[in-house]
């Protein structure tokens, strides 16, 4: 299969899939002025000049948005900047599916309905072991049986928020722009679009398995519809091209593609290791695929909150001050 670049703005991007670009023609985001590049082109080429980009010229043809659509098609809003909330707008009998407790508020109209599985129209539709199968790989992922349903009944309109569960950001994740696959960690996803499902993605080398901040199953989400995955502090994204090669932090690892190489790589030496803060290992990341960052995992800010939460009862760490808890006994 050839990895195909697009230039946009001067700047090459990619490596996409052909089918990738043909959702990108069929959505509008390339037209045919758009300048491409693959193995065995001499220079770059306008699209609407290469044949197997054109519907009916010897290539696949290019399907309408949406083609074939199994999820829901919902409408959204991003609000804060911080402490960031999505706001999902419904039309009748459309649904979006949910974390517990993810929830901030919600029309009068909208019924909340806990669902057995991961919600998606398979497991709902499927007969008792599909439901199974569907609570069991939440279950292996550390997330509960249960998932919850948003259905809006009204005739208008309906709107539903979720609110993210720490300091970060929201990434909305259009699944059929990265081949109808993302892989994150298991506590990264908010909430998505009925008909998304929410599965398990095994690390296939020992390393990840034992040493990997995610632990040895990550969550997949298949499908072609919406999902908002959350991430701590500031969210990085990053397009490796094929056998280009990062090494990050485990826990700062967010999401990634399916074509991403994942494995996990010692730091170096031992001096390193034991005084250098970093830790043992770290996730050594080979496109050719997009990965997401965040800045602040919250494992290291749930560690920061713990250093600095009083030890014993009733006192507290000053900041700035030698005399630390010494000086609180002044301020009563």
């Amino acid at each position: 299969m050839s990895n195909w670049f697009v230039a946009i703005n001067g700047q090459s991007l990619g490596p996409f899939s052909q089918q990738q670009i043909l959702s990108g023609i069929a959505s509008g985001q390339y037209s045919e002025s758009t300048m491409v590049w693959r193995d065995g082109f001499g220079d770059w080429m306008c699209i609407g000049q290469v044949a197997e980009l054109q519907a009916g010229q010897g290539g696949a043809p290019v399907p309408p948005p949406f083609s074939g659509q199994e999820a829901h098609e919902i409408d959204y809003t991003i609000f804060g900047n911080e402490m960031q909330f999505v706001e999902v707008e419904l039309d009748p009998q459309e649904s979006v599916v949910s974390e517990a407790g993810a929830m901030m508020y919600m029309h009068d109209q909208i019924v909340m309905e806990t669902v057995f599985g991961d919600g998606s129209r398979s497991s709902s539709s499927g007969g008792f072991l599909d439901k199974m199968l569907g609570a069991g790989k939440r279950l292996i992922t550390g997330e509960g049986l249960f998932i919850t349903m948003f259905t809006y009944t009204g005739q208008d309109k309906g709107k539903v928020a979720f609110a993210a569960p720490y300091p970060g950001k929201i990434i909305p994740l259009d699944l059929p722009t990265y081949d109808n696959r993302i892989i994150c960690q298991k506590d990264a996803f908010l909430c998505a679009a009925k008909g998304v499902s929410i599965g398990i993605a095994f690390q296939k080398k020992i390393g990840a398995a034992l040493f990997g901040g995610e632990g040895f199953i990550m969550q997949q989400l298949d499908g072609d519809g919406l999902v908002f995955v959350h991430a701590g502090g500031t969210i990085v994204e990053k397009e490796l091209a094929a056998g280009e090669t990062m090494r990050v932090d485990t826990g700062c690892l967010v999401a990634l593609t399916s074509s991403v190489n994942y494995d996990i790589e010692f730091v170096g030496n031992v001096k390193s290791a034991l005084f250098g803060g970093e830790g043992f290992f770290f996730a050594n990341l080979q496109g050719p695929g997009h990965v997401w960052l965040q800045s602040l995992p919250f494992s290291r800010f749930a560690g920061r909150i713990w250093e600095a939460a009083p030890q014993t009862m009733g006192g507290s760490q000053g900041e700035g001050s030698v005399l630390g808890g010494l000086a609180n006994m002044f301020e009563r």
